[in-house]
């Protein structure tokens, strides 16, 4: 396996940043799942729309509710940034690009699903899927930079 040299993003391992934004990603997605498989609807505040998106067809694949694969993913992005921030094994943040790219287009997908088919936004499957989308700009720009010299 190859370990390499990893550049800091403002002083911080990349794989800490990663990590903390699948923190924020998991805890959306265990909130979203609770909600769900007690047979609720989130809380939106004054914005509406979660009701509609939670209670759609669309909210479960296979009758497994889309959050609970928020928290999959979310636990094995993180799982890969803190294996990648402890080793520098380049084929962990692959691995993290290539599963939060996945998530983004499925997220692209759900969001054309809430707008143009169910006809209402979840605020909260929204901040989920920007969260993943940050994800996927981190180990983009980190993957941009080239895979740094071997250690």
């Amino acid at each position: 396996m190859r370990r390499v040299n990893v550049r800091t993003i403002l002083g911080v391992h990349p794989g800490l940043i990663l990590a903390a934004l699948d923190v924020l990603g998991l805890a959306i997605a265990l909130y979203l799942s609770v909600v769900e498989l007690q047979g609720g609807v989130p809380v939106c505040g004054p914005i509406h729309g979660c009701e509609e998106v939670a209670r759609s067809e669309y909210s479960r694949i296979a009758g497994v509710p889309v959050a609970v694969l928020g928290v999959v993913l979310s636990l094995v992005l993180l799982t890969l940034a803190l294996a990648w921030w402890r080793t520098d094994l380049y084929a962990l943040l692959l691995a993290h690009y290539g599963l939060s790219l996945a998530g983004v287009i499925f997220e692209a997908y759900f969001m054309y699903l809430q707008v143009f088919v169910i006809g209402a936004v979840c605020i909260w499957c929204t901040s989920y899927g920007l969260s993943l989308v940050a994800r996927f700009v981190v180990a983009l720009v980190v993957w941009l930079r080239g895979a740094p010299t071997t250690a």
